[in-house]
């Protein structure tokens, strides 16, 4: 059990926070986190890198010389890879990095990473964070009344609020998300992390649905457990074998 401080927007500790990092994930595997992390950042590629091969740059087929009695090295085409202007060996062609990993494994990537965050001490909890208007100065004092300014920082709130969002944006290294929009390479990117109590709340009960939703889900692919009445109850007889003209469809005895 980790007890998280609160603090105002002044800086001040105004209560604290339990929290379980079991809850979110009993383990943190690197090598999850690897994968969806290199899954986000190959998925923002834009695949448009494109270089010229031989049959792309411009020249003449005619061969450059005769084959022998030059003195010199054989040789065809103009545009290879070897002559000066020829195309390249493998020449780079447009593609589509997209790819997708399980979503159980990218939601549970997700759980680990802001578990891993809790634990190194790296989340700052704030007891409540509006504006009835964009106010940057504003935003800005509360970083640095933190003690988070020169660091970047993602500040999860537990929906979208415009008023928050442009009070955000234009300080530097800083991002804001709803918590539903954040992912493990948001939580990783950043030097921390700020966010609300109730967008805490909101991650934990979204992370108990996730669990529940994959528990039931294995249920299901599993059957019934081996001791439940449904796993051990014979099949009932069906009423065409057990009906009045069963004997006659049954085959003559010999004699």
């Amino acid at each position: 059990m980790v007890s998280l401080p609160v603090y105002n927007r002044t800086g001040e500790e105004v209560g604290s926070y339990e929290i379980d990092t079991a809850e979110l994930s009993p383990r943190i595997s690197r090598q999850l986190l690897h994968d969806v992390v290199v899954m986000y950042q190959s998925n923002e590629r834009h695949g448009t890198a494109q270089s010229k091969g031989r049959s792309d740059v411009a020249g003449t087929t005619k061969k450059m010389y005769r084959q022998k009695g030059t003195g010199n090295a054989r040789a065809g085409s103009r545009r290879s890879n070897i002559r000066r202007g020829g195309g390249h060996s493998f020449a780079k062609r447009p593609r589509d990095w997209y790819y997708r990993l399980p979503k159980r494994a990218v939601q549970l990537a997700t759980r680990m990473a802001l578990a891993a965050r809790i634990a190194d001490n790296e989340v700052t909890l704030i007891d409540g964070l509006s504006f009835s208007e964009p106010k940057t100065k504003e935003m800005a004092g509360i970083v640095r009344a933190l003690r988070l300014d020169g660091k970047r920082l993602l500040v999860a709130v537990e929906g979208y609020d415009q008023n928050v969002y442009k009070s955000v944006r234009n300080l530097s290294g800083v991002s804001v998300l709803p918590v539903a929009e954040v992912n493990a390479l948001e939580v990783l990117l950043p030097r921390a992390l700020l966010m609300t109590r109730a967008a805490m709340d909101a991650f934990r009960e979204r992370a108990r649905g996730a669990k529940r939703e994959g528990a039931g889900a294995t249920d299901a692919m599993t059957g019934p457990p081996a001791g439940s009445d449904a796993a051990t109850e014979p099949p009932a007889a069906s009423d065409a074998a057990t009906g009045p003209h069963a004997a006659s469809d049954a085959a003559p005895a010999q004699p």
